[in-house]
């Protein structure tokens, strides 16, 4: 199967595309969308009023060990496929968010 790239060099940042699924039990990494190119990501919180957007930055951030605010939503807020600026490396990402 197809290795998933789902971080990209932005700069000094990178971006990720995500796959939502809102409405879990629990805010979890379940792997990689080979379709969709794509981290999978479950969110606890359901997709009303910004709540799972909301959810999948402030789990981002704790992941990153980064401050939410520095965390932007680029792409997707009312989809479920997401491009999100990240403060730090593609690598960065890979390492510490998995996904495979």
């Amino acid at each position: 199967m197809k290795k998933v790239d789902y971080a990209k060099e932005h700069g000094n940042h990178c971006t990720i595309t995500v796959d939502a699924s809102p409405g879990a039990n629990r805010t979890e990494i379940v792997g990689t969308n080979p379709w969709r190119n794509a981290l999978h990501i479950k969110v606890a919180a359901h997709a009303k009023d910004g709540e799972a957007n909301a959810e999948l930055v402030r789990f981002l951030a704790k992941k990153l060990s980064v401050p939410a605010n520095t965390i932007r939503l680029m792409k997707g807020e009312r989809s479920p496929l997401k491009v999100i600026l990240l403060p730090v490396t593609a690598a960065q990402a890979r390492e510490i968010l998995g996904g495979d």
